[in-house]
C-alpha cells in the first residue's frame, strides 16, 4: 500500500507540478509518514505482546510481563532466588531433569527456577555475579548430528560468536546424549568448555548422560555429586528438608463451560476446529489419512505405507525431511488406570503451579478431563524414572510395597540393580507398576503431575514433494512385543496409525495431528552428482523420496548421476517393501544399481554390510574418484556404526591411506555433507 501510495503521489506531482523540489518534499513526507506509523505500530505490537498471558507453554520461564526484557536476572532478584537451571530439550527429558534439580535446591537453601534459554536474554549471564551464592546449571541435550536443540540454538550461537566476560558466573553442566551417535554429547561438552573460556567458574565437573544405556542412572549419580560440590564450594550444608513437595495444586473445574475445556489440543484451545497456518510443534495440522496399506506380503510382522493429506494446508516439505506425528494412548490403558485408582476419569480439573512467579502455570493444557490428560498429554507407556518411585512411596499402604519402592528410588548398588531388573529389563510402565504393587494408590492429580509429557513421534518422509506436493508419505513398522512378564507392549503411535484406515468418500476420513521437522538429510544440489544410499528395512524410507526426485528430474530431461541403493530385509517373499517400485526404477534407468540382501533366504545370514565389503571398488569409484555422496539410514547402534567402519576401511585400501588419513577423509566428507546419516537408536 505504501509503495502504491508513493507512486501515486509521484505521478500526480510530475503531471500537475513539474517542480523537482515539490517532488522531493512529497517523497520526504511519505517516508516520514511511513517511518512514523511503522515505529508506533511496532511499539503497539510490542506492548500487546507484553500483555499476552503465557498460560500454556512447554517452558518454565517465559516472562509474564516482558517489561523485564526477558531478563531472568530481574526474576531471580525480585523473587529472592539464587539458582537457575536452563534446559536444552527436544523431547522433554532435559526439561524434566532441570525441574528436579531446581526443586532440590530448596534442600540447600538455594531457591531455584527452571528457564528456557530461548525465552531469556542469555547475555544477562554476566550479571549472575551480582546475586550472592548464585549458580547456573545447564541440562543440555545434543540433537541430530551434533546439533543444539531448537530452544538452545540462539544460546549456542551467542556463545560461539560472543566474547562476554563471565567472570563471577558459577556453573555446572549435565549433557544428554546417546553413545551410538558419533557426536555424543557434543553440545554439552562445548558449552561446558566455552563457559570456562569466557571466565566462568565450573562448580562441578560435566555429567554425560547416555540414553543408550541408563540416562536416569547417569543423571542421579551426577546430581548427588553435584550437591556435594555445591556444599563444598559455597560452604553450606543440606538442610534435610523434604524435596517431595507438590509443584502443582489441584483445582476443581467442574463448573467450567465446556467450550473452555481442552480436549487434546497441544497449545491453543479449539486449534483443531479452527486451523491456522503456520503449523509447527505447538500448532500441528490435523491431517486426513489418505492411504494406509500393508507393505509386507506375508509373515507375522506388519509394515505400513501411510499417506497424510496436506492439500490446502500451505505446508511444504523437502525430500529428506521428517514428519512429526502426535499420538494418543490407548483407551484400554487409560481405563485401566482409572480402574486401579478408582478415579472418575471424566472429572474436569486443572493443575496450577504453586509458584505464583512461574509463567509455566500448568504442566499440560488445562482445564481438561482426567481422561483427556491420560490420553493426549501424559506418557503412560514408557519406563518411569526413579524420582517417580520415590514419590509413590507415600501412597503404598503395604510395607513390602513401600520397601520395594524405597529400594528402587535409592542410589545404592542394590537399588540400581532392582530398578534395572524390575523396571527396565521387565519393561514395566506405570500401569504395570500399579498392577503389581496393588497397595500403591496415588492421587490421580499427583500422578498426572509426575508423569512426563507424551511426545510426538518422528518419521523419515518417504516421498518427494516434486511428485507428491499434496501428501506426505511414511513407512512405519508396527511395534508389538511381549515382555518377560508376559505382557504385550504396543507402540503408541504405530498402533494408533494401524487403526486409521481410510473409508469411502461418504464418511469422514480418520485424522491425526502432524507437522514437518526440517532435516539436513539432503540430495546433492546438482542432479548429476552420483550417490550411494544404504537403507535396510524401513531405512529405505527417505531414499524412496530421493529416487522419486531424481526420476522426476530425468523425466524433465535433466541429466542425473548414478544412483546405487543397498537394501536388505529378512525374506524376499515376505518383507521386500516397495519391490515393484524399485524394480521399475531400475528398468527405466533412474536407479543404476540395486544391491539386495535377504538375511534369512539362505543358511548363512547375509546383510547389507556384507554387500558393501564385496563392492569396495564401486564404493571408492563413487565417493573417491567421482566425489559422490553417501547416505545411511537405519539403526545407529548397528547399521550406521558398521557402515562407517566399512567406509573407513574402503578409503584406506582403495585410496591407499593410513587409518588416520582415512578417518580424516571420512570426517571431511561429513563436513562437506557428502556423508550423511539419518539414524535412530
Amino acid at each position: 500500500m505504501e509503495n502504491s501510495e508513493g507512486v501515486k503521489i509521484e505521478s500526480t506531482v510530475v503531471t500537475e507540478e513539474p517542480l523537482i523540489s515539490a517532488l522531493d518534499i512529497a517523497l520526504f513526507v511519505v517516508i516520514i509518514t511511513v517511518a512514523y506509523f511503522w515505529y508506533f505500530k511496532r511499539d503497539k505490537q510490542s506492548s500487546s505482546s507484553e500483555k499476552k498471558p503465557y498460560t500454556i507453554q512447554p517452558s518454565s520461564l517465559s516472562s509474564i510481563e516482558q517489561t523485564s526484557n526477558s531478563s531472568f536476572i530481574k526474576k531471580l532478584k525480585s523473587t529472592g532466588r539464587s539458582l537457575v537451571v536452563f534446559y536444552g530439550s527436544q523431547t522433554g527429558t532435559a526439561e524434566e531433569f532441570a525441574g528436579r534439580i531446581a526443586k532440590e535446591g530448596a534442600r540447600y537453601k538455594m531457591k531455584g527456577m527452571v528457564a528456557d534459554p530461548e525465552e531469556c536474554d542469555m547475555a544477562d549471564l554476566v550479571e549472575m555475579k551480582e546475586i550472592q551464592k548464585s549458580l547456573a546449571i545447564f541440562c543440555i541435550a545434543t540433537y541430530g548430528e551434533g546439533d543444539p536443540t531448537d530452544n538452545a540454538m540462539d544460546f549456542y550461537e551467542w556463545l560461539q560468536n560472543g566474547d562476554a566476560d563471565l567472570e563471577g558466573l558459577n556453573y555446572a553442566v549435565f549433557g544428554l546424549g546417546n553413545k551410538t551417535y558419533e557426536h555424543y554429547n557434543e553440545i554439552a561438552i562445548y558449552i561446558d568448555q566455552r563457559l570456562e573460556e569466557l571466565g566462568a567458574t565450573r562448580v562441578h565437573e560435566i555429567g554425560l548422560g547416555d540414553d543408550d544405556a541408563n540416562i536416569e542412572d547417569d543423571f542421579v549419580s551426577w546430581k548427588e555429586k553435584l550437591w556435594e560440590s555445591v556444599c563444598s564450594h559455597y560452604g553450606i550444608e543440606e538442610t534435610g528438608g523434604e524435596s517431595n513437595i507438590r509443584q502443582y495444586k489441584l483445582v476443581d473445574c467442574s463448573e467450567v463451560l465446556p467450550e473452555r475445556i481442552f480436549s487434546g489440543e497441544i497449545s491453543r484451545l479449539k486449534s483443531y476446529e479452527n486451523q491456522r497456518f503456520p503449523f509447527d510443534v505447538k500448532n500441528p495440522y490435523l491431517s486426513k489419512i489418505a492411504v494406509n496399506r500393508e507393505l509386507h506380503k506375508s509373515g507375522d510382522r506388519s509394515c505400513m505405507h501411510i499417506e497424510f493429506d496436506i492439500d490446502g494446508s500451505k505446508m511444504r516439505y523437502d525430500t529428506g525431511d521428517h514428519v512429526a506425528v502426535y499420538p494418543k494412548n490407548s483407551s484400554e490403558l487409560v481405563d485401566k488406570i482409572g480402574e486401579l485408582l478408582n478415579a472418575d476419569l471424566d472429572a474436569v480439573f486443572s493443575l496450577l503451579n504453586t509458584d505464583e512467579e512461574s509463567s509455566k502455570k500448568h504442566p499440560f493444557p488445562c482445564p481438561c478431563t482426567c481422561r483427556t490428560a491420560l490420553t493426549y498429554y501424559l506418557d503412560i507407556t514408557s519406563n518411569p524414572r526413579t524420582h517417580i518411585m520415590k514419590e509413590l512411596i507415600e501412597y503404598a499402604s503395604d510395607p513390602k510395597d513401600q520397601e520395594k519402592l524405597k529400594l528402587m528410588a535409592s542410589s545404592t548398588p542394590e537399588g540400581k540393580k532392582e530398578f534395572h531388573e524390575w523396571i527396565l529389563r521387565d519393561n514395566r510402565n506405570i500401569v504395570h507398576i500399579l498392577e503389581d504393587l496393588p497397595s500403591v494408590k496415588p492421587d490421580l492429580d499427583h500422578l498426572c503431575e509426575l508423569l512426563p509429557r507424551l511426545q510426538c513421534r518422528y518419521y523419515s518422509i518417504s516421498s518427494s514433494p516434486k511428485v507428491y506436493p499434496k501428501s506426505i508419505h511414511i513407512t512405519a513398522v508396527l511395534v508389538n512385543y511381549t515382555t518377560s512378564t508376559n505382557r504385550v507392549n504396543k507402540g503408541v503411535a504405530t498402533n494408533l496409525l494401524a487403526q486409521l484406515i481410510p473409508t469411502n468418500d461418504e464418511l469422514p476420513q480418520p485424522t491425526i495431528p502432524i507437522y514437518i521437522r526440517r532435516s539436513q538429510f539432503r540430495l546433492p544440489p546438482k542432479s548429476q552428482t552420483p550417490i550411494i544410499m544404504i537403507g535396510p528395512g524401513t531405512g529405505l524410507a527417505p531414499f524412496r523420496g530421493f529416487i522419486q526426485e531424481r526420476d522426476y528430474a530425468r523425466k524433465e530431461g535433466r541429466e542425473i548421476g548414478e544412483m546405487v541403493l543397498y537394501f536388505g530385509c529378512r525374506k524376499k517373499d515376505e518383507d521386500f517393501i516397495y519391490e515393484n517400485e524399485l524394480q521399475e526404477y531400475v528398468a527405466n534407468g533412474t536407479l543404476t544399481k540395486l544391491h539386495l540382501a535377504f538375511s534369512r533366504d539362505q543358511p548363512e545370514k547375509k546383510y547389507v554390510t556384507h554387500l558393501l565389503e564385496q563392492n569396495a571398488d564401486e564404493l571408492w569409484n563413487i565417493i573417491g574418484e567421482k566425489s559422490g555422496h553417501l547416505y545411511v539410514c537405519g539403526d545407529a547402534r548397528s547399521v550406521a556404526k558398521d557402515v562407517h567402519s566399512i567406509i573407513v576401511k574402503v578409503v584406506m585400501e582403495k585410496g591407499q591411506m593410513t587409518n588416520s588419513q582415512a578417518l580424516n577423509y571420512v570426517k571431511k566428507m561429513e563436513q562437506q555433507k557428502r556423508y550423511s546419516a539419518d539414524v535412530w537408536s
